[in-house]
């Protein structure tokens, strides 16, 4: 069986105190239609932790700096093309990070941000997650259905698997 190139990142799922989700808009140049809404977070370079690479990228996208090591709350493997250049799919663990509610602005600047794809930043309700009826997706695609266990349940004892 051949190997699997997978690109291994850490997202954050990140909620103020009104329960709402910062998502990045990420605008891939190669992919057909609209753009995808993400949590913040990235690849995990050479000879990096998970957390420390989490911490880099809150602190280079929007501006977090996180104090404790938040927990490992949802899994995702989606092996296909399109997923990641250069990659045959990717693996997405997510920490849920609390926090309260502030301005978005990492230290990466509008044109770094660009260059990664990001388009823009913005704070979501549960509701208009579960209601969107435009043309950008969301990645998990149903993100929110495991977002409104997290808000309304307990911390998951393992972290949870997500489909695409």
């Amino acid at each position: 069986m051949p190997s699997v190139n997978l690109r291994h990142s850490v997202r954050a799922i990140i909620l103020d105190d009104e329960n709402r989700v910062l998502l990045c808009r990420h605008a891939i140049p190669q992919s057909a239609g609209g753009a995808v809404w993400a949590t913040a977070g990235g690849q995990i370079e050479p000879g990096e932790t998970p957390l420390a690479a989490l911490r880099r990228e809150l602190h280079e996208e929007v501006g977090l700096v996180l104090r404790t090591d938040p927990p490992h709350v949802w899994h995702q493997e989606v092996v296909g093309p399109g997923y990641a250049a250069g990659h045959d799919g990717v693996i997405n663990d997510y920490f849920l990070v609390r926090t309260a509610k502030f301005t978005p602005r990492g230290s990466l600047s509008d044109e770094q941000l660009a260059a990664e794809n990001i388009r823009g930043l913005k704070w979501w309700y549960l509701q208009e997650v579960a209601s969107y009826a435009g043309v950008d997706l969301f990645s998990p695609r149903d993100l929110a259905t495991p977002l409104t266990a997290l808000i309304t349940s307990r911390l998951p004892a393992r972290p949870v698997r997500l489909g695409l």
